[in-house]
C-alpha cells in the first residue's frame, strides 16, 4: 500500500510516518519546504504551494489513500487576517487535491482527513459522541464545519471519507504538552479559570495508530481522535505536577486577563469539550495510553 500524507512533517505526521514504516506502508508526502524533500524507498517527498494551486502531480503516481493533516497552526495570535490563514489553509489544500484527483481521473480509493473536537459547542457537561449534530458557534467550530465539507466533498470522487475529530494532541518536545509542563517545572503552574473545563487528550502515538487503524480496515465515516479518559483543566495540572512532584502554589489564571493577553485565541484554554471514544473502541481499536498518568509516564 501507498499513502500521500499531508502535513507529515509535524507532531502528528511523523507519528503516522513511523507507523506507516513497521506496517510496511510506503509513504509520498507534500510539503511547502522545499529543504524538507527526501527520495528514500519507501518516504518520498514532494512539493506543493496550496495557496498558488501548486503540485507536484508525481505524488498521486501509485497511492492508494490520502491522510490530511494540512492546516496552519491554530497556536499564533488569531489577528483577522490569521483566521483567514487557519481557515484557507485547510479548504484551500483539500479542494486543490479534489480537484487534481478529478482532473486527471486517478483512482485513489480513500481520503482520511484531520478534524477538531471544537466543532462541538462548549459544555462542561454534555458528552459529545460522533452522533452529535449541532456545531459550536465559535470561531473553530465554523472552521472544522468548512474543514469538514470539504473533505466530504471526495465522495463525489467515489472515494471513502473519513474524518478524525482530534483531541488535545501529547507529545514529547511538539504540540500542547511542552507547554503545559514548563510552568509546572518551574513552580508557575497554574488552572485556567476554575479548571473546570474539560479537557479530552490522546497521546499522540495513539492518534498515529488510530489514523492506521482506519486505513487498514477501510472505515469511512467520522471517528473522535480522543483517549477514553478526558479530565479537566485542573485534573491535568494536577497529575502533571504530582509526575514532576511539583507543588501548585500559584492563583488561578482569570479569563479576563487570558483574552487580554491572546485575544481571542484564549478560546483554547477555556472551551470544554468532553468527547467519547467508544465508536472506535467498538471497531476493535484498543487505546495504548488510555490515561493520562501512563501517557505522561511515557512523554516525560
Amino acid at each position: 500500500m501507498t499513502v500521500l500524507i499531508t502535513g507529515a512533517t509535524g507532531l502528528v505526521g511523523k507519528a503516522i510516518v513511523a507507523q506507516c514504516a513497521k506496517k510496511d506502508i510506503a509513504v509520498h508526502y507534500l510539503t511547502t519546504s522545499k529543504n524538507k524533500l527526501e527520495n528514500q524507498a519507501h518516504y518520498k517527498g514532494f512539493y506543493w504551494n496550496p495557496a498558488k494551486g501548486e503540485i507536484d502531480m508525481a505524488c498521486f503516481e501509485g497511492v492508494d489513500a490520502i491522510i490530511n493533516l494540512a492546516g496552519a497552526s491554530i497556536s499564533k495570535r488569531w489577528t483577522k487576517s490569521y483566521k483567514e490563514t487557519i481557515l484557507k489553509s485547510r479548504i484551500s489544500s483539500l479542494n486543490l487535491l479534489r480537484e487534481r484527483i478529478s482532473e486527471n481521473n486517478f483512482t485513489i480509493k480513500h481520503l482520511i482527513s484531520a478534524s477538531a473536537i471544537g466543532i462541538y459547542p462548549d459544555s462542561l457537561t454534555r458528552y459529545y459522541d460522533e452522533d452529535v449534530k449541532e456545531v459550536s458557534p465559535s470561531f473553530l467550530g465554523t472552521v472544522t464545519e468548512q474543514w469538514e465539507a470539504a473533505a466530504d466533498a471526495f465522495s463525489e470522487l467515489g472515494m471513502k471519507v473519513t474524518k478524525i475529530r482530534i483531541g488535545l494532541v501529547l507529545g514529547h518536545n511538539e504540540g500542547a504538552l511542552p507547554k503545559l509542563v514548563q510552568p509546572v517545572r518551574y513552580g508557575m503552574g497554574a488552572t485556567f479559570g476554575d479548571g473546570s473545563q474539560w479537557q479530552s487528550w490522546i497521546h499522540v502515538k495513539d492518534l498515529a495508530r488510530l489514523f492506521l487503524f482506519v486505513l487498514i480496515n477501510k472505515e469511512s465515516g467520522i471517528f473522535n481522535g480522543v483517549a477514553p479518559n478526558p479530565v479537566t483543566n485542573k485534573e491535568m495540572l494536577h497529575i502533571i505536577a504530582k509526575d514532576l512532584h511539583k507543588p501548585l502554589i500559584m492563583p488561578n489564571i482569570p479569563k479576563s486577563f487570558m483574552k487580554l493577553v491572546l485575544g481571542d485565541m484564549h478560546q483554547l484554554l477555556f472551551e470544554s469539550q468532553l468527547v467519547c471514544s467508544k465508536k472506535v473502541e467498538a471497531l476493535g481499536f484498543s487505546f495504548k495510553y488510555p490515561k493520562l498518568e501512563m501517557a505522561l509516564r511515557d512523554l516525560l
